[in-house]
């Protein structure tokens, strides 16, 4: 096994960074390894395919096609996450794109190898509601922000976000994730908020803090990763 299977090797809101390592290493040892490069279609919306793609390294991005044909980004996927798993538990057609926002790696599990890992490691089980769970309260949250914050607002919050999941801890900050890239679909969208806001270094008080994450500034660093101190 060439992946990690300590849990401190995967973000702590990821479904492998839920399990124990036995659990983990179950999981990790279904299907097989795939790379994909660039802009490559992981899963595509409409198709009939019940496989589930376990992401071992780098990011994808979720995307649904709206009404006026546009593509809509719903979210971001990084190593320790799965996709794919709605056409499995619902048996549903896709209802979302998938693709590689640059080179990726990833275990492709087949529907059925993991219908009897669910089976037999109700952790696993568990965890996958879990995550299915997190990301229906993390979709209405994104509803309520739309409605109740301006933009800069709701950027600053999702930066804090992105920075608690998948961030890594450094002195006085937690590095989040890159700026989104080139390829995003939802890039031009991410510009124009940026144009219409404050810079970084003045968002500080707008994501909004509590009693246990007290966000005190966000900034853009030199290697343009944002960071929350």
């Amino acid at each position: 096994m060439d992946v990690p299977i300590g849990s401190g090797e995967w973000p702590a809101r990821s479904l492998l960074g839920l399990l124990s390592p036995p659990a983990r290493q179950d999981l990790l040892g279904l299907g097989t390894r795939a790379r994909f490069e660039t802009d490559a279609v992981l899963l595509r919306e409409g198709m009939n395919d019940q496989h589930v793609l376990l992401l071992l390294s780098g990011f994808a991005k979720v995307t649904a096609t709206v009404e006026n044909g546009e593509s809509s980004l719903l979210a971001v996927r990084a190593a320790g996450d799965t996709v794919g798993e709605m056409a499995l538990l619902t048996g549903s057609p896709r209802s979302a794109t998938v693709t590689a926002c640059g080179p990726l790696t990833a275990r492709v599990l087949p529907s059925r190898a993991l219908r009897e890992l669910l089976m037999r490691r109700p952790e696993v089980s568990m965890g996958l509601t879990a995550l299915v769970a997190d990301r229906l309260r993390w979709a209405n949250q994104r509803r309520l922000d739309f409605h109740g914050y301006p933009a800069k607002v709701r950027l600053a919050r999702l930066l804090v976000e992105l920075a608690a999941s998948y961030g890594s801890s450094g002195p006085g900050a937690i590095t989040a994730c890159p700026d989104p890239p080139q390829r995003f679909p939802g890039r031009e969208g991410w510009n124009r908020c940026r144009q219409q806001s404050p810079p970084a270094s003045d968002l500080g008080g707008s994501a909004g803090a509590d009693d246990e994450n007290r966000t005190r500034a966000l900034s853009s660093g030199s290697d343009g990763a944002w960071a929350a101190a």
